[in-house]
């Protein structure tokens, strides 16, 4: 359960200079590029009017579908951790509401994202759209399989928890990109894991214990 945070009212960008300020730069996210787009993009907008008053607070948040929407401080990690350059291209796994789609658009030359859940991924599709990230490419599917025809990545973040890293990422991932992924480490217990692809190895890295939904796969298949 979430407490409306008083005093703050509608004045979003006063929440959003706090979040950077007390959750995200307290915690060691020093990436400038990280800070800005975390600053920057209107996280309320992403998430149902429900919940819009907890759009800045350090937690989880219900989108719908059984999905949420990562806590600030998870995105923000994420993505310092693929070190990413205004030169990249890089592919999500889970577009959810789109939020972390908007972070990585305004960091990246391009964003490919997949979303298995045909109506938040419509929904995000249109959101993107009407919000001006026009360097966001939608597609509806499982994203298991990745995006072949737009590979390789420079780097690849998943935003759902699996048992083992599915190799088509790894294929798809770029001679010297990075890789973001929660992945099953013991028992219940997920890590986020930083995969490296060096010398056309994988170097693999595990960041911190996390809580992800599970990742979805297309039952038809």
């Amino acid at each position: 359960m979430f407490t409306i945070w008083a005093g703050f009212g509608q004045n979003y960008t006063a929440q959003r200079e706090r979040m950077v300020r007390t959750q995200l730069k307290s915690r060691d996210i020093h990436n400038a590029a990280t800070l800005r787009a975390m600053a920057e993009i209107p996280r309320h907008k992403f998430v149902p009017a429900s919940v819009r008053p907890n759009a800045y607070v350090d937690g989880a948040l219900p989108i719908g579908e059984g999905q949420t929407i990562s806590q600030p401080y998870i995105v923000a990690f994420m993505t310092q951790e693929l070190k990413l350059k205004p030169r990249h291209r890089v592919l999500e796994i889970g577009t959810g509401s789109g939020y972390q789609a908007a972070v990585l658009s305004a960091i990246v030359d391009s964003v490919f994202t997949i979303e298995i859940v045909k109506k938040l991924g419509d929904a995000a599709k249109l959101r993107l759209q009407e919000l001006g990230y026009h360097n966001v490419v939608v597609k509806i599917g499982d994203g298991y399989h990745g995006w072949q025809t737009k590979a390789p990545f420079d780097a690849i973040i998943v935003t759902a928890g699996v048992d083992t890293i599915p190799q088509p990422l790894l294929d798809q991932l770029a001679e010297g990109g990075r890789m973001i992924i929660p992945a099953r480490h013991s028992g219940s217990i997920l890590q986020l894991v930083l995969v490296v692809k060096k010398n056309g190895k994988i170097v693999t890295k595990n960041r911190m214990p996390v809580r992800f939904v599970p990742f979805t796969r297309d039952k038809n298949e």
